[in-house]
């Protein structure tokens, strides 16, 4: 059986990252075992630039609707460790609950695991607008 981190090497490949040389990759799991895959694409005008987590939540989203519960992400991204940007953070904050793990790699294939609760307290979400 294929391991998320060799899953991530791969994916990582196909990133489309012409300027920053940022390859970032990305696995969404489902409670239900169902993968959804994201790279980053990145765009001559900065702010059209979509990351690699986001990609594989709007992939799951695109295919599922927002059925079925999203249970962690697994994270591939240059040399080092690389938790998500601000704007992944409260992206995932809108579908996940705070036992949301956060599984990232290294390029040897460590890992760093992290939760919701820990990458986003005191978060902004729903309940903020009733």
């Amino acid at each position: 059986m294929t391991s998320y981190f060799e899953k991530l090497r791969v994916l990582q490949a196909k990133a489309y990252a012409p300027y920053s040389n940022f390859r970032v990759a990305s696995i969404l799991v489902m409670s239900d075992g169902e993968e959804f895959s994201g790279v980053n694409v990145e765009n001559a005008s900065f702010g059209g630039t979509i990351c690699a987590e986001r990609s594989s939540i709007v992939s799951a989203i695109s295919s599922r609707g927002s059925e079925g519960t999203f249970k962690e992400i697994h994270l591939l991204a240059g040399e080092d460790f690389a938790m998500p940007c601000g704007f992944c953070r409260q992206v995932m904050n809108e579908f996940v609950d705070e036992d949301f793990k956060i599984i990232v790699y290294n390029h040897l294939g460590e890992t760093q695991v992290c939760t919701m609760a820990l990458l986003l307290p005191n978060s902004f979400s729903r309940e903020n607008l009733i």
